[in-house]
């Protein structure tokens, strides 16, 4: 009897599990055809974020591999600010060993000095492993403190608000930002399904919709990072990092 009992009990929270999987799913569906996804995404690169002067340090935290999108957007905009602020030294803040010329710091430094970085501009911080490890270790890089020095933080935009609080935490007074956002492509994306010949079927025609085409899953994309982001958020205020 106990056990008929029990299974029913399991059977229960399954069902209001998967219920409220599908109740969850159900409202990102919604959203996704709405503006807030991408205003959360907003928020979360540009809450924070300002820029009061020059840097001193243009740091780039690493994010993947090496080619990745991330590291390849981040290294665009430090590239693009570093030209602008010839004075100002580069920290690449990834993990790996800087002695090997396949590493990934090391191949974000090679990008870099193909866009014409001087190589005696750039400096690594090899060892965190997360935010919160990078942002103790640039405490003193190569024998200098940086506390008191001007930072510019270029990350992915969804990261930059953690980041920013994570280097205020770890001491840094002087943190400016600049989130490296995508650009949305200026061409007029529309087209005739039927002109384009193939199957005539009773599918709709979809290239009149770009909602459909791409913000729909654009939206799905960056509500899955916003998630992932607000949880890394409330880690890390509950580990005092924040």
């Amino acid at each position: 009897m106990y056990k008929q009992f029990s299974g029913l009990g399991v059977s229960k929270v399954l069902i209001r599990l998967f219920a409220g999987l599908g109740l969850l799913f159900m409202v990102m569906i919604v959203l996704s055809f709405t503006t807030l996804p991408f205003w959360g995404y907003y928020w979360l690169g540009t809450s924070k974020s300002k820029i009061t002067g020059k840097p001193d340090y243009i740091v780039l935290l690493g994010g993947g591999g090496m080619p990745s999108e991330s590291n390849l957007m981040r290294s665009y905009y430090v590239c693009k600010v570093a030209k602008e602020l010839p004075d100002s030294r580069i920290v690449i803040a990834t993990p790996g060993d800087t002695a090997d010329a396949r590493s990934t710091a090391r191949l974000i430094a090679i990008e870099l000095m193909d866009k014409g970085i001087d190589k005696h501009r750039i400096f690594y911080e090899n060892v965190g492993t997360n935010t919160r490890m990078e942002a103790l270790h640039m405490r003193e890089l190569n024998g200098e403190s940086l506390m008191q020095k001007s930072l510019l933080l270029v990350t992915s935009p969804e990261h930059m608000r953690r980041s920013i609080l994570v280097f205020k935490k770890a001491g840094f007074t002087r943190i400016n930002a600049l989130p490296a956002f995508e650009n949305a492509l200026e061409a007029n994306l529309i087209f005739k399904d039927d002109e384009l010949g193939g199957n005539k079927t009773l599918i709709p025609n979809v290239g009149c919709s770009i909602s459909l085409r791409y913000q729909f899953w654009n939206h799905l994309k960056y509500e899955i990072l916003i998630a992932r982001e607000l949880t890394a958020l409330g880690y890390y205020k509950l580990r005092g990092w924040i």
